[in-house]
């Protein structure tokens, strides 16, 4: 018997992110919706440092919003 599962994620990672981080942090936000930076810090294992610089990466590429001190995809 095969088995297929659908999680309605569209899992689409812009082309111009080249940092595997960056990607992650793309779909860890796709997959859950949205996540302050400790949340990020935590959950993938990454300094705040890292968290804060990928994140202004993305805003700056209009990829993520912040909003009310979260973080989500545009």
């Amino acid at each position: 018997m095969t088995s297929t599962t659908t999680t309605g994620l569209d899992a689409s990672i812009p082309t111009d992110l080249d940092s595997a981080r960056a990607k992650l942090v793309y779909l860890y936000l796709a997959a859950v919706g949205s996540a302050t930076a400790e949340d990020l810090c935590e959950e993938l294992a990454v300094n705040k440092g890292t968290v804060l610089s990928i994140t202004g990466t993305l805003r700056d590429r209009g990829y993520l919003e912040r909003r009310n001190g979260r973080f989500e995809l545009a």
